[in-house]
């Protein structure tokens, strides 16, 4: 028995129903490779073992990796025991990858943050979060849960909100309500506009959300032109078509400047 530990925000998912509806949310061909955030107890590892994949757990409970090489010995030489956030992934990886995985719930929004730098080679995410962080992430523009996380994963995915699952189904069960997403690479293989650019932007001004951009960007640009029209506006009313354009002028504006 794997004990959970509240340092590592573990809630193990206890429910196999549950479990098989989250692989089934998974479409991928044979031989693909697919690479398991936290697999915990294996609950969803047993099952993604019955497919035609190549599977790859990355754990960093060295109790859970112990019981998944005793469970399931086929796995000895797979299980990568580190932290997915520090893992240097031409090491164990070769070309694409899809990602599966009930996330930490402490650690969801770093997860996503990798995901995106590692996007040209994730086309597909499946992944349990909280529904807080899951409502967060497809809202739409205008939304009160809009922000960064919305932004940055619609610029590059089709994100959806697949179905909740309840405390219940975990041991220890969480003091929240779950929810099961998926996220599909898009046609955007890169953005009309400076890339890194964006990312700052977007973080800069969702960081003063409640301010107007003409207010929230002054960390980035010294002068503003008060006629450009987005300036007036706050940034949970952008999509990402209008957070490119804004991006543009930033850059011009910095041409400028410079």
């Amino acid at each position: 028995m794997v004990r959970p530990k509240k340092n590592l925000g573990q809630h193990f998912l206890t429910d196999p129903s549950i479990a098989g509806r989250i692989v089934d949310s998974l479409p991928f061909q044979s031989g693909d490779t697919v690479l398991e955030i936290g697999p915990g107890t294996g609950v969803l590892t047993g099952l993604l073992l019955q497919k035609d994949i190549k599977l790859l757990p990355v754990e960093i409970d060295h109790e859970s990796v112990v019981h998944l090489k005793q469970q399931w010995p086929e796995l000895n030489d797979r299980i990568l025991e580190m932290d997915f956030l520090k893992m240097q992934m031409d090491e164990y990886l070769e070309g694409s990858f899809f990602i599966i995985g009930n996330f930490p719930y402490k650690i969801s929004s770093q997860i996503f943050f990798r995901i995106l730098e590692l996007r040209q080679r994730v086309p597909r995410v499946v992944c349990m979060v909280q529904q807080e962080v899951a409502r967060r992430i497809v809202s739409p523009p205008g939304s009160r849960t809009y922000g960064i996380l919305s932004v940055l994963l619609q610029a590059y995915y089709q994100v959806e909100m697949l179905f909740s699952v309840k405390a219940g189904s975990f041991f220890p069960p969480p003091k929240v309500t779950s929810a099961v997403i998926r996220l599909s690479r898009n046609q955007v293989r890169s953005l009309p506009c400076d890339e890194k650019l964006f990312f700052s932007v977007v973080k800069t001004t969702f960081n003063q959300r409640r301010k107007m951009i003409r207010n929230s960007i002054k960390s980035i640009l010294l002068n503003l032109d008060d006629n450009f029209d987005l300036l007036s506006k706050r940034p949970e009313q952008l999509g990402v078509s209008e957070f490119i354009e804004l991006t543009n002028w930033v850059e011009s504006q910095q041409r400028e400047e410079s």
